[in-house]
């Protein structure tokens, strides 16, 4: 899953960006790769362009379209309840995330990390993650007078050797030109 910015247990995962229909379809931009996050009946949190939640139940979810997707939810049931909406950001108790392979992260686990090279230069540490058709890039801004202020890592197996979220720290092999 960048964009997933945690706030207490909370973990965004979308983005409300329009209406679908006149019985309060909501369009939602999604931060998780799957609708297994968005698993019917599960509780979500709605936080509006004004930083106040309220907590709504999944009544239906659909795919739209890559990344979009079209969710209902208990309680809104008109186009203009829906469009009151938008622009509000999803969030989920990150104890309701489904739980991942070994070796997968989601990215708010990556968020923050620090990174340090094989040869033990540190990189500094990871401000986002962009999604590209082949793989997600890891966007890793140093701190201090380090003379590269940002670099652009690849999310591949070869490059990046290991996580330890404990230690809060990747150790990255970069590829030449890097």
């Amino acid at each position: 899953m960048s964009k997933l910015v945690a706030s207490d247990d909370l973990i965004a995962i979308g983005k409300i960006i329009g209406v679908h229909g006149l019985k309060g379809n909501l369009k939602v931009y999604s931060y998780a790769e799957s609708l297994e996050t968005y698993r019917s009946e599960t509780k979500l949190t709605v936080r509006d362009t004004n930083d106040n939640d309220t907590c709504y139940r999944i009544a239906r979810i659909k795919v739209h379209k890559r990344q979009l997707f079209l969710l209902s939810l208990d309680g809104i049931c008109t186009r203009e309840q829906a469009r009151s909406l938008t622009g509000s950001k999803i969030f989920i108790k990150q104890a309701n995330l489904p739980e991942l392979e070994e070796g997968i992260y989601y990215w708010s686990d990556l968020i923050g990390l620090s990174v340090v090279t094989i040869t033990d230069k540190y990189l500094g540490r990871i401000e986002t993650i962009m999604q590209t058709g082949a793989n997600d890039v890891y966007v890793v801004k140093s701190d201090g007078n380090h003379p590269i202020k940002e670099t652009l890592i690849p999310a591949l197996e070869s490059v990046v050797q290991s996580v330890d979220l404990k230690q809060r720290t990747m150790i990255v092999d970069l590829p030449e030109g890097l």
